[in-house]
Formats: structure tokens, sequence, C-alpha cells
């Protein structure tokens, strides 16, 4: 066996899982390569040893089911109808694929999917060059008919047919170019982007859940700028958030305010790769182009984010993201300001209830707020920072008093009808917010404390008072 790099030898290694497979596909009389990110991540030095093991064969569907029946610990067919067939054997993951030579219908979401005989025909309908070689199985030969391997060489983001075919083969290809982008920090050819800018239309049949999928690769990517000034610059993000380019303002040298759109951009950069802080960052000034405005101070854009978290919302249900997705960036959004209403220093009070407004995206939203500076005004910037560093401190200090995460009024509703002889209903928890009210600002009280103070409450409000 000809020698192969250390990255790739498992792969062929007598009696290694691939090996058995490539065994008995060769005993069916097929042929199979490794294809994919698999080879393209090989040659870069980035092949982790979880990577997916995808081989590209000549065996139709059925005839792959049949070898891998009986061999595999378990096999998946949910791909089956667009040729793919996975399965597992002693924790190797593997996306077996007949040779394929599918188009996408001009109205349709899905792929025809239809069989080549070679594996040159299949590489030909594969996204960019980077990701059109093949391995041989079980000797490793390279096929690379495209020129796949100087482009990685190069950096250089290419398709193996021109870029109007490959996006009309499969138009989601126009976003997965912008996030090989950001993740590879490859540089796209310009016919790609001159393709991407006169085609982007078309990605208006691929579905939702596939483009929420990509995008959120693209967002945790370690640096995704590159990527996110691409689908700007192309106009391609207006196909599926038009937000973004709407934050594009004009800047105005009489009023000074920047352009929000490379602002949002660099907190993006910013922050952790997490998708959902990724996405928060992405949207928590959309609100600003609906509530721009001009006053004797300059520019304003209030309750932007008050707008922006009804946007968000809107735009993350369109995309499908799950609701807890949903209901956690567009909390974010809302809250991005809260910190700044604290001006004047922060009381016991003031700390309590941004702990609890925050909940268990306490740690997400500091961050998104010291993200949010992008200011090149280095005094400013360190202004900010302390007063970040000191409600950090205060909330740290609190904690060693109180239980901050579980900040709940002193009486529960049980007690609170009980002791007013008041059946379930909206009395209870308008009693219950008076209570949670007082906690917040004084901290932790004794039930006999809140019972008095209850006893105040309901004769306030004209209520029988319990012994009196």
């Amino acid at each position: 066996m000809p020698a192969v790099p250390p990255r790739l030898a498992r792969f062929y290694e007598p009696g290694s899982v691939t090996q058995q497979l490539t065994a008995r596909l060769r005993d069916a009389g097929h042929r199979a390569y490794l294809v994919g990110g698999i080879v393209r991540d090989a040659f870069l030095d980035r092949l982790g040893p979880d990577h997916d093991i995808d081989v590209a064969t000549d065996a139709l569907p059925d005839e792959v089911e049949k070898v891998v029946d009986g061999w595999a610990d378990a096999v998946w067919l949910q791909g089956k109808r667009f040729g793919t067939v996975g399965c597992e054997k002693d924790g190797e993951r593997f996306e077996i694929t007949t040779f394929r030579a599918d188009v996408y219908r001009p109205d349709s979401r899905k792929p025809e999917v239809t069989y080549s005989g070679d594996v040159e025909t299949d590489l030909s309908r594969r996204d960019f060059t980077i990701n059109a070689m093949a391995l041989s199985l079980p000797e490793p030969e390279l096929v690379d008919p495209y020129g796949g391997l100087a482009d990685l060489a190069a950096r250089r983001l290419r398709t193996p047919l021109t870029p109007e075919v490959s996006f009309e083969d499969d138009p989601l290809r126009m976003l997965r170019a912008a996030r090989f982008v950001a993740t590879l920090h490859f540089e796209p050819d310009p016919a790609v982007v001159d393709a991407m800018t006169r085609m982007r239309e078309r990605l208006a049949i691929v579905s939702a859940e596939r483009i929420r999928d990509e995008l959120s690769k693209l967002l945790v990517a370690d640096d995704p700028t590159p990527g996110l000034w691409l689908v700007s610059g192309t106009g391609l993000s207006d196909e599926f958030l038009p937000e973004l380019n709407a934050m594009q303002l004009e800047q105005d040298p009489i009023h000074r305010h920047k352009d929000v759109l490379a602002h949002t951009i660099a907190v993006v950069a910013k922050t952790s790769p997490r998708l959902k802080l990724r996405l928060a960052a992405l949207l928590h000034d959309i609100g600003k182009p609906r509530t721009r405005g001009y006053g004797p101070q300059g520019v304003t854009f209030h309750h932007h984010e008050v707008v922006g978290a009804r946007m968000a919302r809107e735009r993350l249900l369109a995309l499908r993201y799950p609701n807890d997705v949903v209901e956690d960036v567009t909390e974010l959004v809302r809250l991005h300001l809260r910190f700044h209403t604290y001006k004047m220093g922060w009381t016991d009070s003031a700390v309590r209830r941004y702990v609890r407004d925050a909940g268990h995206l306490l740690d997400d939203l500091n961050e998104l707020t010291r993200c949010d500076c992008t200011t090149r005004n280095a005094r400013r910037a360190a202004a900010l920072a302390r007063r970040m560093d000191e409600l950090e401190s205060r909330i740290a200090s609190l904690r060693e008093k109180e239980e901050l995460a579980r900040i709940r009024p002193p009486l529960d509703g049980r007690e609170v009808m009980r002791f007013l002889g008041i059946p379930p209903g909206p009395l209870v928890g308008e009693a219950l917010d008076f209570l949670l009210d007082i906690r917040l600002d004084e901290g932790p009280i004794g039930k006999d404390e809140a019972y008095g103070r209850l006893r105040s409450w309901a004769d306030g409000r004209g209520l029988p008072v319990p012994g009196g």
C-alpha cells in the first residue's frame, strides 16, 4: 500500500472499519471512494476524530442497504430517497451515497435525484472544488478533476463547473459559500461573487430549515465577519434576513452616528461562538432603522430594543428556529440596553432586578453588553468596562449573601390564599407581585415580616384583614 499521511492512515489500515465496508462493497462488485469534507479537512489538517465518513459508490441505495445489513451496528434510511444510506459500525459513522447527477427543477425545493455511473460526474455536481475531490478505496489514489487541491493551497473558493450551474443545482450553495469563506478563511472567486449577486433570488426555492441550518453554521464560525459581509454585499441576505442590510444606514456627518450594520457585524465577531448569543448580537439593533429620529442631542433610536425584540421574534420564527432559541434570543434583544439604565450606580435593588430579569441568560446578557461597545473612543470604552466590572462585582457580592438565582416572594400562593382567606384568582397574583417587589427592593425578609406586610397591603385594599 502506498504511504499515506498520518491523518488519513486510519482509513487504510487493514481491518479498519472503513476497509471492512470497502471490502463488502467490492465483493458485491462496486467501487468506493472517500469524498467531500473528510478529504478536504484531511488535506487542511483539520480532521477530527469524530468526523463523519462520506463514501461515494456506484452501488444503488437498495444495494448499499443490503451491503450494510447485518454488518453495521445501526442503519438509518432517512436519506435513502436522495441516494444516501447512513450507518454506524464500532463508533464510526458513515454516509454512503450513490454517484449522483441531481439538479433542482426551477420551481422545486427538493432535488430530482438521478444517478451517475462514474465518480467524475458525481464530483462535478458538488458545491465547490475543495469538496470535489475523492480518494479511492481500498488503495489511496486521488481523483481531482477540477483542481480542488490547488484551490486548497491558494485558499480559493471556486465551483467545479460554472457558478451558474452549481447554484442552479442547489441555491443554498450561495449561502454555503459565505460559510466556507468564514470558517476556512478562503477568498471567493470573483465569478462566485458575481453569480451570488445575480442569482440571489433563486434562494427563494430553498426551505427555511435548510437556510436556518446554514446560517447557524456561519454564525458560530470563529470569526463570521467575512461571511456576513459577503451575504450583505451580494444582497443574498435580503432573501432570508432583509433586516441585515436595512441596518446599513448612511453615516451622517452632522449627527455623527455610525453605520449600524458595520457595528452589528463587529459585535457578532466579538461575542463567543454560541448560537443564541451570536443570533442576539446579529439582531440586537435591527429595530434601529424603524426608530431612528433626530433631536437636540443628535440621532436617537428610542425603544429600538422593544421594536427589535418583536422583529427578532418574527424573523426567527420565519427561519423555523426552535422555540427555546426564539424565546432566549428575543429576550436578549429586549434586555440588551438594560445595563445602560443604571447610569448613577447600582443599588442592591437594581442588581436584584437585573439578575431576576436576565434569569438563565445573565452571562450571555453581560457578554452581549460588553461586546456592544465598539467605540474607538478609548475613554468611553474604558468607562463602560469599569461600570460592567462594577455590576458583575455587585452581583458576585450579593450572591454570597442571597440566592439571587432563586429570587421568589417570601410567601407562596397557597400561603397567601390561606392567610387572606381568598380563592385562586388575580388578587393572589397581585399580592405575590407586592411581596416580590419587597424582596427585590429590600432583600430577604422572614415570614413573620412578610405576613405583616401582607396584612397592611390587604388593609389598604379594603380586604378583610386577618386578626383585624
